[in-house]
């Protein structure tokens, strides 16, 4: 398949971040949902590498915050790769674990990690822990296609407070099918990246 091709089918992705604290008092709509298909403008913190074609992409959901628990167990978040190595802010803040995967719990947690998914998964979702507290911080998630000369698909960020321990999970929805191949996202820290991790769409 020529990356035209592909580049077509990657523009109709929508993103939305779904942020999951301790100690918040909002209720959060449910992260299975898809994005909303009506012509609402984006949440600003999200930033599309470019412009998807109005006919057919939905606008992105905006980011809300949930009042959870944070989890005691993270048996289920595989660790973050030995090359990134989780930066620190304010008190002792910094990502402990990255998981994907293609459903989430009540409380907005990747259920199971998943790496390989079918191009028909409309959404796949990354959970983002953290440790530490913080009066402010942004993590972000870049998303890209690395097949041939690689594609960013699309970059989101998220502002986050923090008393303790979190969850963070981004979510990307695309109404049509994955173009098949490799994909990898980058989680960033207050712009400085922390971890990676790469996956693939391919028919079963």
């Amino acid at each position: 398949m020529k990356l035209t091709a592909r580049s077509a089918a990657l523009y109709s992705v929508t993103f939305a971040g779904l942020l999951v604290l301790s100690a918040c008092g909002k209720n959060d709509q449910s992260a299975n949902q898809p994005a909303p298909s009506s012509t609402a403008p984006a949440a600003p913190s999200t930033a599309p590498a470019k412009p998807a074609p109005a006919s057919t992409a939905a606008a992105p959901a905006a980011a809300h915050t949930a009042a959870a628990p944070a989890a005691a167990s993270t048996a289920a978040a595989a660790p973050t790769p030995p090359t990134a190595a989780p930066a620190a802010a304010d008190n002792g803040f910094q990502v402990a674990t990255v998981t994907l995967g293609d459903t989430v719990t009540p409380d907005h947690k990747v259920r199971k990690e998943v790496l390989s998914f079918s191009p028909s998964q409309k959404t796949i979702y990354v959970s983002v822990d953290t440790s530490g507290t913080t009066a402010g911080a942004t993590l972000n998630a870049k998303w890209s296609y690395l097949e041939g000369s690689g594609q960013l698909v699309t970059s989101t960020s998220q502002s986050i407070t923090a008393d303790g321990p979190a969850t963070t999970t981004f979510r990307v929805v695309n109404p049509n099918l994955w173009p098949e191949g490799k994909y990898k996202v980058d989680i960033s820290l207050d712009g400085k990246q922390v971890a990676s991790k790469q996956f693939e769409v391919k028919k079963s």
